[in-house]
């Protein structure tokens, strides 16, 4: 891409450029994670499972984010991918030990965007609405492999007993059985998956995607190609969330049909929407904010029998956000930055 191709992105695009307050958004982000690493040390087990659950959510709302939000691409099945990373996780490890960390990790992000590379060659030859009902359609055919093949184990999932090894060559580099090990690998993951994302978007790459969003006819009149970097955001995001996936199976050593389906693609895609689209550090806030009205909610200590009517009271909750809060809530700290 040349310089006159970049002049003609449109102003949104050009956006992306440094801005002189980039170092006082990045702050809060930095204090975020320097946070999480020390939550482990003062918090009781319950309360660190949450976190995790919390950061791997966060990692997949990254995932759909560059879709959604860098991209204008609005994909409802992006719990295809996600459970697709977690099943090979599951498939590929021994019943006798653990699996080399190595090789299972590539495997998992790489066999989702496979089916992504399969799914957005066709999918993204369509626009609106459409697009969005062929995802759903790729994920729900995911869905039922899972639920209606021995392969998947049914509607009973799969058990994995046991973390992959961390070794190289015969020594122990990691043992994620260990203490909090695991917690500090799934920051870690979640910290380098922002800061790729971050750095991806002030790109040349990331800027022709903010092109796409705004205009794509325009993009297009101007002699871009646009198809090629959709589709490349449609594979990257989607082994994104395949490596989520992987992750949240290892937490829980178990898998089942339920997270291909349509609805925990719905839930993902109200966390960005929470948080506020257009925002890496929106989607962040918005699996922050999901994941503990969805905790609230369900607490039988503070809303009695009423809880098990979670759903609804998470929906209205949510519907009352976006009416108040048009821009997520990352609109409330940006509006503090520009006064």
């Amino acid at each position: 891409m040349n310089t006159t191709t970049l002049s003609a992105l449109p102003a949104s695009a050009q956006a992306a450029a440094p801005a002189p307050r980039r170092s006082l958004k990045a702050l809060p982000v930095l204090l975020g994670f320097a946070v999480l690493a020390l939550l482990p040390l003062g918090l009781s087990g319950f309360y660190v499972e949450l976190t995790m659950k919390i950061m791997i959510l966060a990692l997949f709302a990254l995932s759909l984010e560059l879709l959604v939000g860098q991209t204008g691409l609005v994909c409802f099945g992006h719990a295809g991918f996600f459970g697709i990373g977690a099943y090979v996780a599951a498939l590929l490890t021994p019943q006798a030990g653990g699996a080399s960390l190595w090789w299972l990790l590539p495997a998992s992000m790489g066999a989702a965007g496979l089916y992504a590379l399969a799914v957005g060659a066709l999918s993204l030859r369509t626009k609106g609405v459409y697009f969005i009902m062929i995802t759903l359609a790729f994920a729900q055919m995911a869905y039922f492999v899972a639920h209606d093949t021995p392969l998947g184990g049914g509607s009973d999932g799969i058990y994995l007993y046991f973390k992959p090894e961390v070794k190289l060559g015969d020594f122990q580099l990691l043992d994620l059985d260990t203490g909090h090990t695991y917690y500090y690998f799934v920051l870690g993951c979640l910290a380098a998956t922002f800061a790729l994302l971050a750095l991806l978007l002030r790109s040349r790459f990331g800027r022709a995607l903010a092109g796409i969003k705004a205009n794509e006819q325009r993009m297009r009149a101007a002699g871009f190609a646009t198809y090629p970097y959709k589709l490349a955001a449609f594979v990257l995001s989607a082994s994104l969330a395949g490596l989520a996936g992987f992750l949240y199976a290892l937490k829980d050593g178990f898998v089942n049909p339920e997270i291909l389906s349509w609805h925990h693609s719905g839930a993902v895609l109200l966390m960005i929407i929470l948080g506020g689209l257009g925002h890496l550090r929106g989607a962040l806030l918005g699996a922050l904010a999901f994941t503990l009205l969805q905790e609230l909610y369900q607490s039988e200590a503070i809303f009695g029998a009423f809880a098990k009517h979670w759903q609804l009271s998470l929906g209205l909750t949510i519907i009352a956000f976006v009416a108040l809060l048009p821009h997520g809530l990352v609109g409330l700290f940006n509006r503090k930055e520009a006064q």
